[in-house]
């Protein structure tokens, strides 16, 4: 009898088991063969609505084949603008009223990683959407600072990758290509070994890196202009002169801040970076005032804005933010500019003759 109340008991234990297992809630199952890569075309309504910018010869040209000379602004990464409640369209009006022609958008590979890349395209897809409404083109820039061919960068803000930059680029070409307002891919701002202390990498390896990055970027997007920079933390452009990158369609980047050279200035950029543009379209993303004295400052302001004007070089001034160096504005909240600021808005405006160079403090 007690041998028949045993197995019986355990039959109801494993019915009870059985039931239980049936009803209860299941984990959601990651379906991991359904997943993709995020960063699927945008496809946004208006992305005809600026002409196309291409290149043709050493100049940018339109839809029309008119020459186009950029003159804009950077403003600081969208994640640390938007955690500082300031990321919205009034950012980008803002830029409008300053006649920028082009908005420069530093992506920091730290930012991209912590945001995340879904939460991040979030961010750029807005900028997108404001900078079209505004007739607003978009240089994207992957920010990092260093030595991309040993792993081995200036700040803990910039490490990133191989395998991460050119992530990074396979999503964003994917990402926007055939949006005419992300007229430009800047593949890495600032290549520099740091006078060694970042290790080695010759041209010839550097030169490498890029010709597989746009190839990278031309099988999504073969309309977009990649932007090159050179060595010497994004300034010297010398070895054009015998190695060229084996791409068409591209541009080539300076930072020619006052700092890299001492006067008299046009003959060293000339020497520099200026030779190229007989050949190549180049464009300064970046530039702006370093020097302690503010008469040295002007001194280079005014000299290099009508270089590039001479030379039809584009320019992006750095930086539209209140606490990176040097600062454009004082706040988010009013978006007042600092006498740097105010001398860029005189030089987008082409009225640098009219700047009293004691006013540039």
């Amino acid at each position: 009898m007690k041998k028949n109340f045993a197995v019986l008991f355990f039959l109801l234990f494993i019915i009870s088991s059985i039931f239980s297992q049936a009803t209860m809630p299941q984990e959601k199952y990651q379906e991991w063969w359904n997943e993709s890569f995020p960063g699927a075309p945008l496809n946004a309504k208006n992305e005809k609505l600026l002409p196309q910018i291409s290149v043709k010869g050493n100049k940018f040209v339109n839809s029309k084949g008119d020459t186009v000379v950029f003159k804009g602004i950077s403003i600081s990464d969208p994640d640390k603008i938007d955690h500082q409640g300031a990321w919205h369209k009034n950012l980008f009006d803002k830029l409008k009223q300053l006649d920028v022609m082009v908005v420069r958008i530093p992506v920091h590979p730290i930012a991209w990683r912590e945001r995340g890349v879904v939460n991040y395209l979030k961010l750029l897809d807005q900028a997108v959407e404001w900078c079209t409404e505004d007739s607003i083109y978009i240089d994207i820039d992957w920010h990092s600072i260093g030595n991309l061919g040993e792993n081995l960068y200036q700040d803990p803000m910039y490490v990133t990758s191989k395998t991460e930059t050119f992530n990074f680029w396979r999503t964003i070409a994917r990402h926007y290509a055939g949006n005419n307002t992300v007229a430009f891919y800047e593949l890495f701002n600032e290549p520099t070994l740091y006078r060694g202390q970042l290790g080695t990498m010759t041209w010839d390896e550097w030169k490498n890196i890029n010709e597989h990055l746009i190839f990278l970027i031309r099988a999504y997007d073969a309309k977009g202009v990649p932007l090159v920079a050179g060595f010497d933390w994004a300034y010297d452009l010398t070895p054009l002169q015998y190695d060229p990158i084996n791409a068409d369609g591209i541009a080539y980047v300076v930072h020619p801040y006052p700092h890299k050279r001492t006067p008299p200035y046009v003959p060293k950029w000339e020497e520099d970076f200026g030779f190229a543009a007989n050949t190549y379209p180049v464009i300064a993303t970046e530039i702006g005032f370093t020097l302690p004295d503010s008469a040295a400052n002007y001194n280079y302001g005014k000299t290099i804005i009508n270089y590039f004007k001479d030379k039809g070089i584009s320019w992006i001034w750095w930086v539209f933010d209140p606490q990176w160096y040097p600062n454009a504005i004082k706040s988010w909240k009013t978006f007042q500019l600092t006498n740097d600021g105010k001398f860029f808005e005189k030089a987008i405006k082409g009225q640098i003759d009219a700047v009293n160079e004691l006013q540039v403090k």
